[in-house]
Formats: C-alpha cells, structure tokens, sequence
C-alpha cells in the first residue's frame, strides 16, 4: 500500500521525488561528520518544536495588557498540560541558541565559512539575526516585570540613534511607552512575520548548503575524487547514513531537553526570570534589569562602552558592530587552510581567547556590575563596579580585536599539510 501511494504520488508530483533525491538519497556527505556535526539538525528540530509548541501556546494566550499575564497563569494552571507546552517553548528558546551558537563554532573550527561557502555563512547570520528579533519579540508577550522593562530598556536604545531614534522608537513601541499598542504588534511580529522570514531563510541557508556541498573536519573538497558514477570517494548519502545518525543526535539532545523541561525549567532564573512571574508594573522598576543570557554577551559590550554627550549611542552602535561583524568573516580570514586541525598556533589561541572573552561578556552580562565585590577583590585600586566595567571593555576589545588582526595572524600563521582526502 506504501509503494502504492508513493507511485500515486509520484506520477502527480514527480518534482517530489526529485528533490528527495538531491537533498537526501543522492546528496553525498562526507564521510568524517562528527560530534560537531549535530547542531544543524538539531537546530532544525528546535525550530519545529518552537513552531509546533507556539501554535498550542496562542490558542488561550491573550495579546492584551490586561490579560495577557493572566493567560499565562490560565495556560500553566487550568488548561490540560499547558505547564507543558508552556516549558517546552520557554526551554525550546534558550536550547535553539545554544544550538545555534556551538554550530557557529563549529563553522570557525572547521572553516566553513570559507569560499565556496560565503552565502551559506550569510544566510546562517541571516537566520541569527532574524532569531534575535524572534526571541526579543517573544520575551515581551507574558507581560511580567522583567519582560516589560527589558523591552522598555532595548526599545529606548532605539532613540540614542542621532536625529531619527526618537521617530525610531515611538514607530516599535506603537505609543510613547511600552503599552498595549506594543503587545500587540510584537505578539503580530513574534506569531506571523518573523516566523515566515526565519523558515524561508532555513531553506535558502540549505539549498545554498546542498549546492556547494558540505565542509568536513578536514577542510577539504570531496567532490576532487569521485567513482565512476560520479559519486566522491569519500562521501556516503545522506540518507539513511545522516538520517540515523541525526536521529541518534536527536534522542541524546531530547533527553537533555526533557530533564531541562522537568525538573529546572527556570535553570536558576537564565531560563526563566525570577522577576517574570510578577506581573509587569509601568510604576515599579526592577533593581537589576538585564536582557536573556543568550543577549547579554552583546549587553556587556553596549555597558562597557562610555557614553559621549550624555548619550548612550556609542555603546549601542559598538553593540551592532559587534553582531555585524561576523558577516564579513569569510573574508577576514586569509589561512590557506581551511580546518583547526591543520592552522597553527596564531589561529588556535586568537580563537580560545575570543571564546573565553565571549563567555566573561556573557556573564557580566547576567549580573550588576557590583557582582566581582563577592570575590574578595578590594585590594584593587578600583571600586568593585569599576573593576567590573574595565573587564567588560577588556573583553570587548579582544572580542573585536580578534576580527580586525585576523587578516594579519590568519595570513601568517604556520599551517601543517592537507590531505588530498579526508582522514578518519
């Protein structure tokens, strides 16, 4: 019946079978994929998982100021299994940057971001982007303490732009303050547009995959050697082989995910603010207001830079240079190879600082500036919320430092031998 109703289909829609033929039965991996390899799967899973769950979640949620926290309460109270729903898609959020973020990495261990790749990196920070404004959009609508005034503080970033921020920030908030008006339209941008950008980028972000061909852990062109059907020597389809395997990958991260989901679905207040379960208050600011863990890299960079004339727009255009930036990395690194394993030391060590520097920006970015008191270090010359600010614009340097000099250390690095073919 199966071989049936495929044949059915078939004879109507043969484009169908086509294109499951070029992305997977006949579209030729490498051989070598590991660990790394995971997290673009993965992330295509959290994305269905966001989609599925959200469409559950706005069934009895309500884009009104007056009821919107209400709902929230309703869905996690009284309406079967929406504690549920509600912790897949809180947890679901944090997990798809974490996924997003080690496949970044592992696109600058592995160089696959270099040529014939340059568009499959840009629509990737494409997806990044447009996942940013998902998320900050989505952090408004349960309409708790920390959601309105993190969106109070983002959207007034907005008017430091010189002569067209105020205009800027009236025309995203909808009103003069963070209102009704403003939930509305973020409810409209996080429910419909951004959703329908992302999942058109996903595609182009894979057919521009599919058409160069997958990077490896060597670095190297698989397509070089091939048999006599044309197929490389060193691939394997990706059906089944990668199916399975991402299967695997799926079941271990689902495992994760649901003991997340289970039993710290707040993960200590970076899931989940501790200040989100009181309702939002226009009267009433919070004492320390800080973004999600997965903004707050990009925070400490816009709090580490001075502001000039009173105005807070040096640290916001530093904090739009600092995600920017990463576009231009195809051609910012120079190595005539393209994987760490076979970069030398200038490369692996510049790369282990920018992780380290990113991870301190990240924290710094979760906690007030007075946080490094606790440590004991009132031997320094500085005050704690000093001592706090200058390692926040440390980091902040060496994270830019590492894209301005890596045309010169990528350039001039030693680089060991390539294989003709990949290893195992």
């Amino acid at each position: 019946m199966a071989a049936r109703l495929w044949s059915w289909v078939d004879s109507r829609m043969p484009s169908l079978k086509q294109e499951w033929r070029k992305h997977a039965a006949e579209y030729y991996a490498p051989k070598n994929f590991n660990f790394w390899y995971f997290f673009g799967s993965l992330a295509l899973l959290v994305l269905v998982i966001q989609i599925v769950s959200g469409i559950f979640l706005t069934m009895n949620y309500k884009p009104d100021a007056n009821l919107a926290f209400g709902s929230i309460d309703y869905i996690m109270r009284d309406v079967p299994g929406g504690w549920i729903i509600r912790y897949i898609h809180s947890t679901g959020a944090s997990a798809f940057f974490i996924v997003v973020y080690l496949h970044m990495f592992r696109a600058m261990l592995y160089g696959s971001h270099r040529e014939p790749r340059e568009l499959v990196w840009i629509f990737g920070m494409l997806i990044y982007l447009t996942l940013m404004g998902e998320a900050f959009f989505g952090y408004l609508l349960p309409w708790g303490q920390m959601s309105y005034w993190g969106a109070q503080v983002i959207v007034n970033l907005f008017g430091t732009v010189p002569f067209i921020g105020p205009d800027l920030a009236l025309w995203i908030r909808g009103d003069y303050v963070v209102s009704d008006a403003t939930l509305n339209r973020f409810f409209a941008l996080h429910v419909i547009a951004f959703p329908l950008v992302l999942l058109g980028l996903v595609v182009v972000h894979l057919l521009a995959l599919h058409d160069v061909g997958s990077n490896n852990p060597d670095g190297v062109d698989i397509k070089k050697y091939q048999d006599a059907s044309g197929h490389p020597l060193d691939g394997i389809p990706f059906h089944p082989y990668y199916t399975v395997k991402d299967l695997m990958g799926a079941v271990a991260f689902l495992g994760i995910f649901c003991f997340v989901m289970f039993f710290i679905p707040e993960v200590g207040g970076y899931f989940l603010e501790y200040n989100n379960f009181i309702p939002a208050d226009p009267l009433k600011t919070p004492q320390h207001i800080a973004p999600v863990w997965y903004f707050t890299p990009y925070y400490s960079v816009l709090r580490a830079v001075p502001p000039l004339f009173h105005s807070q727009f040096p640290g916001v255009l530093a904090m739009g240079a600092a995600v920017l930036i990463l576009f231009f990395l195809p051609w910012l690194d120079r190595s005539p190879v393209r994987s760490i394993r076979y970069r030398g030391p200038y490369y692996k060590s510049a790369l282990a600082v920018f992780v380290v520097a990113f991870l301190i920006l990240g924290y710094l970015g979760t906690e007030s500036t007075t946080v490094w008191g606790q440590f004991g270090f009132d031997a320094f010359f500085l005050d704690t919320k000093d001592r706090a600010t200058w390692l926040a614009r440390l980091c902040t340097v060496v994270y830019f430092l590492f894209f301005i000099l890596m045309p010169w250390y990528t350039g001039r690095d030693e680089v060991k031998p390539v294989p003709e073919r990949v290893t195992h």
